[in-house]
């Protein structure tokens, strides 16, 4: 097999080591499955991504250090700035075949537009477990069958000033929690943690903010947000809540470009 070149981008953003780092790798043809876990783990990111041509788009995948995950925001925002950047396609829209379905890409200005599927959540009997084992008092809770749970405390100090415990995050179940809250400067701060998928926090957050939209969209009455990842690198998401999909609009930056030796 030849060598491959591989990125990290720094994804919502346009400033280097800030946002979600991701890796990428954009291939000519399907790569083992194994491999791709390998090539995950040795990047030790938050997700490495895995795209190869299709006759109508490109298939892409998405890798933590531990598993496979179905969707992931910010790796396909990190994918199609390295496909523009690269000159690899010069449309500028490009499908995504994934485990969610087709996802697209498109230019807008200088950032990129993500188009994704909305995730809705309802309220369980979970809460007292949230109270008990992460030790917070939750105003608003949610919870999704594509494997999120939502908390919503009464303001953003106390987001931002959370301390997870990863032991007691696991026992909430194989959930990406996220906590969340109105901010007086964006329309809601978040943070995500996913130890259950080997992400202790992870820094911003794509796909959880199909489930934020939802959610805000029914305490909030809109359907358009600024939002904030509140996590130590930060990020910025323009999201937008349209039916059943949710528009997730920033920009990425390339931190490294290498070449991974089979």
């Amino acid at each position: 097999m030849p060598n491959r070149n591989i990125y990290q981008v720094d994804a919502f953003t346009d400033v280097a080591f800030r946002g979600n780092p991701a890796g990428v790798m954009v291939l000519e043809a399907p790569m083992e499955e194994q491999l791709m876990q390998k090539i995950a783990n040795e990047m030790n990111l938050a997700e490495t991504a895995f795209a190869y041509p299709l006759k109508d788009g490109y298939n892409l995948r998405w890798f933590t250090p531990e598993k496979e995950v179905k969707l992931c925001g910010h790796a396909t925002l990190a994918t199609a700035h390295i496909m523009w950047q690269e000159g690899i396609t010069q449309s500028d829209k490009i499908d995504f075949h994934t485990l969610s379905g087709v996802l697209s890409a498109e230019r807008v200005g200088e950032s990129i537009q993500l188009d994704f599927p909305a995730i809705k959540g309802e309220e369980t009997n979970s809460k007292e477990l949230v109270k008990a084992q992460l030790g917070v008092e939750p105003v608003g809770f949610a919870e999704s069958d594509k494997g999120y749970m939502l908390i919503e405390l009464k303001d953003s100090n106390e987001v931002k000033n959370f301390f997870p415990v990863s032991e007691n995050i696991l026992k909430l179940g194989e959930f990406v929690v996220i906590i969340t809250s109105r901010d007086n400067e964006f329309d809601f701060v978040s943070r995500v943690f996913g130890p259950a998928f080997g992400i202790d926090e992870d820094p911003v957050t794509g796909s959880a903010h199909c489930m934020l939209a939802t959610y805000w969209n029914k305490v909030l009455g809109r359907n358009s947000f600024q939002a904030y990842q509140a996590s130590k690198r930060g990020g910025q998401i323009n999201v937008v809540l349209d039916n059943d999909r949710v528009y997730l609009t920033g920009k990425a930056v390339t931190v490294i470009k290498g070449e991974i030796l089979f």
